[in-house]
Order: structure tokens, then C-alpha cells, then sequence
């Protein structure tokens, strides 16, 4: 899902007027001490879900709805199929606002009483149905769903460019029951479901699966009856009304051996507005094929993708037909991607969210890489390291505390959920080294749990299987985790002698307090050529010593932008704060240790051993100082002085 259609680079808003420029680039901004979460997660309280629905397997939907495309009003009814999971089943639930008006109900086929509480709907069974008996229920019912924000189950928008009125739903995460009565939980997925939505004859309506009849009926009216034979979370299911017009396209990945995938659009028909979409529209044809190349062949090869336009900010991944607002190369990506992961394979958990939108946030990413001009994708890595780290905490992880009803903005927080989210697997594949290793872990998890759902610590075992690494600890820091390391780095170079001291902090320090990676540094040779070497942090403090039998003229940490990372200092100055330095004397010392610092910026000291732990503490009244060094064992040591601009440190060895 896309929530914000912005650009994160320089500060900039962007009006997604990118569709027929490919090489522009975009960044989208979305569609919090953290313990590792193994377990089922159940509902919180504010979500407000009866126990009763996971008495029951959901095998089959089908909504028949009649539908405007200038009102949200709606009425219809809901056929539900399912299998009783509990010992037995004696009230059938589902949760249905308030709001909406319940005409009959009708039970295995038989009038039922029913009541309601709380936005939830109880139908009691006069005789208790066993375990693995199948039943039926059909609701009748009608209403105008509320309006609000985003997160709405059914939005009407004019608009005004193209002078079409359209009608659209957007039920993630908890806004399907605005509309229909429904399941909300995530790992019971319908195994087929049929859509058929009855319009004036003028619109066209769009939704799941493969349109497998249009109907004409009296009073200038039609049907439209989309079925689906894919197993399908209820957020997915949607539709889309509008006086549209269709354009067709087929992509023809490399696995269906001359076969090609329908990509069916609905797009306004007013005058212009196809071919002002056209460029960006057809580009999906690249996409299908290159995602099916990379992550396995499109999941719903047999059906179809396509897109319906509306207002919306930004897009909605419903399956097999996203809802967009805009044709740029980054929201078809990432809406498209959903289809392998979100749709395809679902977050078990809206704790697990990131294997959703920061597998399509990377997917995004991936998409600038093959189709962007060269330019774009560091400028796309290098607005999303920003944004990132402009704050100083987050955890991708989102804890069931902070998931519930009116608290979306965290659950899709564009900084953490997203692009945090998509940085992490950047991580992954820098860590591995292997680009074929890498793109093999995402199919092998696309295989394992495809038309189902996975969480996170599913992923996390699918990576170390299949690399046979351990990740463990890297989750543990930068999902489960919170910040970014902060570096302060001094270098020197002699007789071709390389020496890097790197000393890590953390931005989040309470809650993560070291981060053990590796980052990568571009070393810039005195006879014009480069070379690039690792930093490998395994303790707060490491040197890396190399002997390159030349000079080093300069130096770039990660020039590439493959970690998340900040860079306080180099060789004890900041570019933000000029000439503030320290002099350290005698090197090496003896007893008695000589500081003086220009500007007297700092206002407190220690002296650190190379495992990082603190040997002295001193403060830093007086521009020069003596410090006592006779306690210290003869080895190096590291002296750092601090203000709350910055870190400044200096090496010293101990006679």
C-alpha cells in the first residue's frame, strides 16, 4: 500500500507527474526495547475481535453488490462457504459496523436471528455444528459506509482533470467490515472468492480475477462477475467504479514459454487520459516479466494483473487489479511486486507488515536499478538513507501494543515499515555478496510459503537455510533493534602503510546499543586507482590495517550507500563543524598525558582500551589538561572527547 505520494529527496513534494518520464525518480512514503515475536499474534483488545471467529476456516466469498460510482451508498448480500475448525461451532461471527444496515440472514439456507454488538456480528445456530462440517450463509444488507481519512473501507472522489466521478475501496488493514460483513484475520484466507457488482450501464467496474461475464439488466444497468480461484486475505478483495474505458496489454515472462499474462486497465475515458498514462501503463509489461525473472513467474499468471484509476493518493495492491492514482516507475513497482509479496505470501501478523511493504519498497528500488537511468537509483538509495536516519530511533518491527484501530500511521510508517524495511534486505545482499544467493533466498521463500502467510522469523529462517549463515543477531539489532550506528573514523597513511580506527556508537544506545556489521570504505590511491575494503565492527572500537605499497590520497565510507550508517567525524573533523581539534602529547607517553583542544568545545573525556571499555574519566573544564596515565597498561588506547555537536578521538600509546 501507498499512503503519501511524496518526494523524500532534498525536501521535495512530489506531484507524481512522472508517468511518461521514466528516469525521474520517486520515493513514496507508505501505502517502535523490542523482544523477539515468535508466538501467534492475537488481537489486541482495541482491535476488538471475538474469540468466535477463529472457530471457523473461510472457504469461499462471494459478494454481489449493487454499486454508484457517485455515492459510497451500496446494497447486496454475501454468500460465505466455510469449514468449523473449533470441537464445535454453536454462533456463527463475523465483525460488521454498526452503521451498516443488516436486511435478513439466512443460515445452511434457513431464515436465522442474529444480533450485534460492538461493530460485530453474532448469528446463533440452533444446533451446534461438529468439527469439519461445512456450512453456508448468505447476509443481505445495505448502507453508506463512513467517511474519514485513508484508512476508510469505501472512498468517492471527483475528480476535477479528468471530470470522472469514481468510486473505490481500500479495506487494509481493518476497513473491510465498513463494507462487508467479514473475517479479519490474516492466516484464514478465503480459497476462491467471486465479485459481482451491478452499475449503470455507462461505468465499467473493476475488481479480483478474471471478468468472466458481463450482464445486461433492465433500467440501463450491468453486471459485472469477477471470479477468483486464488486463495485470497480478505483486505485484497475490492472494486472500483467509474465511467472507464479499457486498455489491454500482455507481458510474456520467460517461464511461460510464449504464453503471455493479460494486464487489463481501466482507465477514465475522457479525452487524453490515456495517452497521458500510456507510457507508464505499459512499462508494467517490463515489470511482469522482469519480477517474474527475479522472484518466480507472476503468481497469478492464470487470471491476470491490471489496474483500475482512481483518486487515491498513491495505490492499493488488491489482488490482481491494484487500485492506483498515478503511473510513475516506482508506485507501479512496488504496487505490482505486492503480488508476490503481500498478496501472494501475506504477513501472518500486522506485526510481520515489513514482509509485505519493505520487500515492495526494495522491489521499488530494484525496479529504478533495471529501468531508471544510471543516475537514479543512488540518488533513490541515498534519499531513502536520509529519511531513515533523520530521526534517531524505530524499530521496523511494529509490537502488538501499537497495532489497533486508528493507530494505521504506525503500523505503515513510511520511515520505519517501508524504507527502513527495504534497506534492511539492501543490507542483506551486501552482507552476502552474492546477488545470486540473494535473489535464491526470495524465491525459495515465494515457493515455500506461496498462497499462504509468513511472519518474520519465517523469512528469518528461510535467509539462514538457504545461505547457511546466521542472521539472527542482525535482526536482532535492525528489525527487532532501533537506530543506526554513528561512526567517528581517523586514518593515516604513510610509506604506504593504511591504519583505520573506527569507533561506533549508536543512535538509539538505550535500546541498541551496537550494531555488529561490516561497512564498506573506498580507498582513493596516490597513482589514481581504488580499492575498497571493509570495516568489520565486532566490538564498539576496530582498526583495519593494510599494506597497499602506495599512497592514499582520499577516502569515501560507502560511497554506494549499501549500509545505514552515520558518519560523525574523520580524522577528528566534521564537515558541519570546521577547525575544532585536539592535540595529544607525548605519543607515545610515559605517566602523564598532555591534552589541549582549540575552542574548548568539549565537555567530557575518557581514555578507552581497544575493547571499547573505559579505563578514565575526566572532565573537560580547562582548554588544557594533564591526565595520569601511570594506571594504564603499556598497549593503544584511544582518548575521546565529547560535546553535543560532536565526537572527536584520538589514539595514543601507552610506554
Amino acid at each position: 500500500m501507498r499512503i503519501i505520494t511524496t518526494y523524500l529527496l532534498f525536501g521535495m513534494i512530489s506531484l507524481n507527474l512522472w508517468s511518461q518520464q521514466p528516469e525521474k525518480f520517486e520515493l513514496y512514503e507508505g501505502c517502535s526495547s523490542v523482544k523477539r515475536f515468535k508466538s501467534m499474534y492475537k488481537p489486541v483488545e482495541d482491535i476488538n475481535q471475538t474469540p468466535l471467529l477463529f472457530d471457523y476456516d473461510i472457504k469461499f466469498y462471494h459478494l454481489d453488490l449493487n454499486i454508484d460510482n457517485e455515492t459510497t451508498f451500496l446494497s447486496g448480500n454475501v454468500y460465505y462457504l466455510a469449514e468449523v475448525s473449533a470441537t464445535e461451532l454453536d454462533t456463527f461471527a463475523l465483525e460488521f459496523i454498526d452503521e451498516m444496515n443488516i436486511d435478513s440472514i439466512h443460515f445452511n439456507g434457513l431464515s436465522n436471528n442474529f444480533h450485534r454488538s460492538n461493530h460485530e456480528v453474532f448469528i446463533p445456530l440452533a444446533s451446534p455444528l461438529a468439527q469439519s462440517e461445512m456450512f453456508n450463509c448468505r447476509i443481505y444488507y445495505h448502507g453508506t459506509p463512513p467517511v474519514g481519512d485513508f484508512f476508510i473501507g469505501v472512498d468517492m472522489a471527483y475528480d476535477s482533470v479528468w471530470n470522472q466521478s469514481a468510486v473505490w475501496t481500500l479495506s487494509e488493514p481493518f476497513n473491510a467490515r465498513q463494507w462487508w460483513p467479514v473475517k479479519q484475520v490474516l492466516d484464514d484466507k478465503a480459497d476462491s472468492v467471486w465479485v459481482f457488482l451491478t452499475t449503470d450501464a455507462e461505468n465499467k467496474a473493476g475488481s479480483i480475477g478474471i471478468l468472466d461475464m458481463v450482464v445486461p439488466l433492465p433500467n440501463s444497468k450491468v453486471r459485472y462477475e469477477w471470479k477468483s480461484k486464488y486463495p485470497i486475505d480478505y483486505y485484497l478483495i475490492s472494486y472500483a467504479v467509474a465511467d472507464y474505458q479499457e486498455y489491454n496489454i500482455y507481458g510474456k515472462p520467460e517461464a511461460m514459454m510464449g504464453d503471455s499474462i493479460l494486464i487489463q486497465n481501466y482507465i477514465y475515458n475522457s479525452p487524453g487520459c490515456l495517452e497521458h498514462y500510456k507510457n507508464g501503463i505499459d512499462r508494467t509489461v517490463s515489470m511482469v516479466e522482469f519480477f517474474s525473472d527475479i522472484y518466480t513467474l507472476y503468481p497469478f499468471h492464470e487470471e491476470k494483473y491490471g489496474h483500475c484509476l482512481t483518486k487515491l493518493s498513491g495505490g492499493m495492491e488488491h489482488q490482481t487489479m491494484t487500485t492506483i492514482g498515478s503511473f510513475g516507475l516506482g508506485i507501479v513497482a512496488h504496487e505490482l511486486s505486492h503480488m508476490w509479496f503481500g498478496n501472494s505470501v501475506t504477513c501472518a501478523t500486522w506485526s510481520d507488515i515489513w514482509v509485505n511493504e519493505g520487500f515492495a519498497t526494495y522491489s521499488d528500488y530494484l525496479a529504478h536499478e533495471k529501468f531508471a537511468a544510471s543516475q537514479w537509483p543512488p540518488i533513490w538509495l541515498k534519499g531513502a538513507h536520509n529519511y531513515i536516519i533523520s530521526q534517531p530511533d524505530g524499530s521496523v518491527y511494529v509490537p502488538p501494543e501499537e497495532i489497533y484501530y486508528g493507530n494505521e500511521n504506525r503500523i505503515f510508517s513510511g520511515r520505519l515499515t517501508y524504507f527502513k524495511g527495504a534497506y534492511l534486505l539492501h543490507m542483506i545482499r551486501y552482507e552476502l555478496n552474492n546477488d545470486d544467493l540473494f535473489f535464491s533466498v526470495l524465491k525459495t521463500y515465494q515457493t515455500v510459503f506461496k498462497d499462504s502467510v509468513a511472519t518474520s522469523q519465517d523469512f528469518i529462517d528461510v535467509l539462514n537455510e538457504n545461505t547457511g549463515e546466521d542472521f539472527t543477531g542482525f535482526f536482532d539489532q535492525w528489525f527487532f533493534g532501533e537506530g543506526y550506528p554513528i561512526y567517528n573514523i581517523d586514518w593515516t597513511e604513510s610509506d604506504g602503510n593504511f591504519e583505520l580506527i573506527s569507533a561506533q556508537s549508536a543512535s538509539a544506545a538505550s535500546v541498541t546499543p551496537f550494531f555488529q556489521m561490516k561497512y564498506p570504505v573506498k580507498l582513493y590511491l596516490s597513482d589514481g586507482s581504488d580499492t575498497t575494503i571493509d570495516i568489520i565492527h565486532t566490538q564498539p572500537l576496530t582498526i583495519k590495517t593494510v599494506n597497499l605499497y602506495k599512497g592514499v590520497d582520499s577516502l569515501q565510507v560507502d560511497p554506494d550507500h549499501w549500509v545505514l550508517k552515520r558518519v560523525d567525524s574523520m580524522n577528528n573533523t566534521n564537515e558541519f563543524t570546521d577547525n575544532n581539534f585536539i592535540h595529544v602529547y607525548p605519543n607515545p607517553a610515559f605517566g602523564e598525558l598532555f591534552i589541549k583542544q582549540d575552542n574548548n568545545i568539549a565537555s567530557k573525556g575518557s581514555i578507552i582500551d581497544l575493547e571499547g571499555k573505559a579505563m578514565i574519566n575526566f572532565a573537560t573544564e580547562n582548554s588544557e589538561m594533564v591526565i595520569d596515565i601511570h594506571s594504564l597498561n603499556a598497549g593503544l588506547y584511544f582518548i575521546i572527547l565529547e560535546s553535543d555537536e560532536k565526537k572527536i578521538i584520538q589514539k595514543f600509546i601507552k610506554h
